[in-house]
């Protein structure tokens, strides 16, 4: 009599399985390993039949009580090779919105780029507003509506846009973002790996990727039928196969959009070449430096301050840049003026403000004073 540790969740399909293929099931019961249980099975042939049945269920069924579990640095490491690869930021881009024509997602929004199409950006803008601590929640909910019906309009309103960009620099719509892509994403590729027999840091951030960009399923069965499974092969082996196959299923798709991201396994075969299976930082992906200080730091384009009030703002060398920047900037996109909420006070800034100025009877100076960032921003 054999016995193999299976999902829980998976011993139905298991003993159907079996059972299909001539091999008799005496039974399962709990296993050490939580959410695990050990089924017992006989076959009437020989020992080699019951090892490639076996082999192949194992293949399937998650190996979660062998896999060394990956440290909190490793996951950061792995989000931030998918930040790079959507956002080309370490940290992603909280208030990044992207508007790709021909593209189904249409506008997306966010650190790991959450899209209009797919529903998503809907789900995440409620979970944001149903925050009592959401700053920019009373100017969004009144567009909610517009997001659940993934409204056309929306791909090129321009404040609309900017209300987004604003939302970034809320620590509340950070955190939002960073729950709802572990459970949208990350949470699902961490089972696909436990799942597949994947555990090597690099191995998962192969899936975690594929996760986001999509079509893990479909890639994954391309190499298994090519190359042979992860437990013919080997893990390293695999995934090298895999990302192999991926880079030629990208270039060779029919989507132009996803024929440009061949560079994603260009990166992953990089890592893979050098060996750097646990992923140690340092690390330079896409030309950009993955270490303890790069995670640690502040996330691209999000001001905290200063607080509006606090100085006057004038273009000057350096630049004005920050949340005082940003609130002006969104208070004149709400009246209807042609800028971006950026939070940098440029050229294009100080034209909107001498605008503002001469449509309102002030001196054309360019300059947000004291008395107008409190009438623009209350």
């Amino acid at each position: 009599m054999e016995t193999m540790d299976i999902p829980c969740a998976r011993c139905d399909e298991f003993k159907q399985r079996f059972e299909a293929a001539g091999f008799t099931v005496h039974g399962c019961k709990p296993a050490a390993a939580p959410e695990m249980c050990t089924l017992s099975y006989s076959a009437p042939g020989s020992a080699a039949m019951a090892a490639a049945v076996a082999a192949t269920a194992t293949a399937e069924a998650a190996p979660a009580a062998s896999a060394a579990p990956i440290t909190a640095t490793q996951a950061a490491t792995i989000k931030a090779i998918v930040n790079l690869f959507e956002t080309s930021q370490v940290l992603g881009d909280y208030g990044k919105v992207t508007v790709l024509r021909n593209d189904t997602g249409r506008l997306t929004y966010g650190r790991s780029q959450t899209s209009l199409g797919s529903g998503n950006l809907a789900k995440l803008l409620r979970q944001y507003c149903a925050n009592p601590g959401a700053r920019f929640a009373a100017k969004l909910a009144p567009q909610l509506p517009r997001f659940d019906r993934q409204e056309a309009g929306l791909d090129t309103d321009k404040r609309v846009h900017n209300l987004l960009r604003a939302c970034a620099d809320d620590r509340v719509m950070r955190e939002t973002q960073d729950q709802f892509f572990d459970e949208e994403y990350w949470a699902p590729a961490m089972r696909s790996a436990r799942n597949a027999g994947v555990a090597t840091p690099l191995g998962i951030a192969v899936v975690y990727d594929s996760k986001v960009h999509g079509s893990w399923n479909d890639v994954r069965k391309l190499t298994d039928d090519e190359a042979g499974t992860l437990q013919q092969l080997g893990e390293p082996a695999w995934i090298s196969a895999y990302v192999n196959r991926r880079r030629q299923w990208l270039a060779e798709n029919r989507n132009p959009l996803l024929r440009q991201t061949v560079y994603r396994m260009d990166a992953f075969r990089r890592l893979i070449d050098q060996g750097f299976w646990g992923l140690p930082l340092p690390l330079i992906v896409r030309d950009q430096e993955i270490s303890p200080a790069t995670l640690a730091g502040t996330p691209r384009g999000c001001y905290d301050g200063p607080q509006p009030g606090t100085r006057v703002i004038a273009l000057a060398d350096p630049v004005p840049r920050g949340l005082d920047v940003r609130l002006v900037q969104l208070a004149l996109s709400d009246r209807g003026m042609d800028v971006m909420a950026d939070g940098i006070f440029g050229q294009t800034s100080k034209t909107r403000i001498t605008e503002y100025q001469i449509a309102h009877g002030k001196p054309a100076t360019g300059v947000a004073d004291l008395a107008l960032i409190a009438e623009l921003v209350g």
